[in-house]
């Protein structure tokens, strides 16, 4: 065993540490933390190690109130008092932006912090185990931790539950999306192909439970629908989106309002100005920017999201948005032949970036890009792209969509100089 003093947060959820000239890396950890630890395993030029005592705790070293912790592995910053949770986060963004861009933000005020700690996530996917168990996976593992309830979560999982038991052998994950105060959607994640039997079984469930508005059996062949799957989210004052449960959709409703604001304060789309929305979804930001009158062209490659979007549009008479289903492998060559300039280019990608679609991006000259991400290593990646071709980093926004996790959303904004 050695003793390390713990010293910073990285994104993602370890402590840092100094530990014979090189830095150690210590889960379930926190600033400020004198530890006794062992190396587990050494990773170039720094080390993991694991806990054997807690020699005296940081000041913001709490108990985590989920009894599932510490084997759950969804979490991994329960353990830190919520108000350091966000002084830590805005930390790590500043520290990358710093290291990666060289462009200094001020930490104050940087993170926006959840309205609810607990109680935020309107949808949680759940792992499915032998006789039906639900649960998460331990942290670096595969071993299911049973669960009967979610602190996160704002929605029942007795009824999923009863799913899970109901198709145990056939269930591989399962999804709760909130509908309403006293209704939610399943989604099954299949091995193979719903059969009928399958189907009658699900149908059976929603008729019995109240509770359960609607079920979706998906595999990668079939979709089946069993009641009412449709939920509503607001994005904006009075702004709803009406879209399919097992369509993506941010986890924080709350949050994802101040997040639309800010893109699109980024953004100012405005009468007859152009954006070009990619990774659009069902429009969460290609709906708010053509309300504010840009002719927007949004573009994904699922295509179910892509009809979601349109219907929402025609259904607000938004006809200055138009929506284009596109596989991302297609997206450069499209960005590169695109004969349009818009003023704007905003994007939302997956957590892996989109460092392929940089230099097409740069191609077109947008005045602005608007970019949002769940990574602040991609993100940092991708600007340093832009930054490279005449574009400067003008404003940097972060929201706290998972609270007691070390994720974080953020947007930032590049113009053209």
């Amino acid at each position: 065993m050695a003793l390390v003093e713990i010293t910073a947060m990285t994104f993602g959820p370890y402590g840092v540490g100094r530990l014979e000239g090189k830095s150690v890396m210590v889960p379930h950890s926190v600033p400020g933390d004198s530890l006794e630890v062992s190396v587990e395993s050494e990773r170039g030029g720094y080390s993991i190690a694991r806990i054997d005592r807690i020699v005296s705790p940081g000041r913001s070293r709490r108990m985590p109130p989920c009894p599932f912790l510490p084997r759950c592995g969804g979490c991994d910053w329960q353990h830190i008092g919520y108000p350091e949770q966000i002084r830590w986060k805005a930390q790590v963004v500043a520290n990358e932006f710093k290291h990666s861009l060289g462009v200094e933000l001020d930490t104050s005020g940087l993170v926006a912090p959840s309205e609810q700690e607990f109680g935020y996530r309107s949808r949680v996917r759940l792992k499915v185990g032998r006789g039906g168990t639900i649960g998460f996976h331990e942290s670096a593992s595969n071993r299911l931790v049973e669960i009967d309830r979610c602190l996160v979560a704002d929605c029942n999982l007795g009824p999923a539950a009863q799913f899970a038991r109901s198709l145990s052998r056939d269930l591989v994950e399962i999804e709760v999306v909130r509908k309403s105060d006293t209704a939610q959607v399943l989604v099954g994640y299949l091995k193979k192909p719903a059969t009928e039997q399958q189907v009658h079984r699900v149908s059976r469930l929603v008729e019995g439970d109240e509770s359960i508005a609607g079920i979706v059996l998906r595999s990668k062949e079939q979709r089946s629908v069993v009641g009412d799957a449709e939920v509503e989210v607001e994005i904006e004052d009075g702004v709803m989106l009406s879209n399919d449960a097992d369509l993506f959709s941010q986890v924080n409703r709350a949050q994802n309002r101040k997040l639309v604001a800010a893109a699109m304060e980024m953004a100012a789309p405005g009468p007859q100005s152009s954006m070009l929305d990619l990774f659009c979804g069902t429009g969460n930001f290609s709906i708010p920017a053509a309300r504010r009158g840009a002719r927007v062209t949004g573009v994904d490659s699922e295509s179910a999201a892509v009809a979601a979007a349109d219907r929402n549009a025609r259904r607000m008479s938004l006809k200055e948005a138009q929506f284009v289903a596109m596989d991302a492998r297609e997206l450069a060559a499209f960005l590169h032949r695109a004969r349009s300039r818009p003023e704007v280019v905003l994007l939302d990608p997956p957590r892996t970036g989109a460092a392929e679609l940089m230099e097409p991006i740069v191609r077109l000259h947008p005045a602005r890009v608007v970019y949002v991400s769940c990574d602040v290593a991609t993100l940092a990646r991708d600007l340093r792209m832009l930054c490279a071709s005449n574009y400067r980093i003008e404003r940097v926004r972060a929201f706290d969509f998972f609270p007691n996790t070390h994720h974080i959303e953020i947007a930032a904004c590049a113009v053209l100089t």
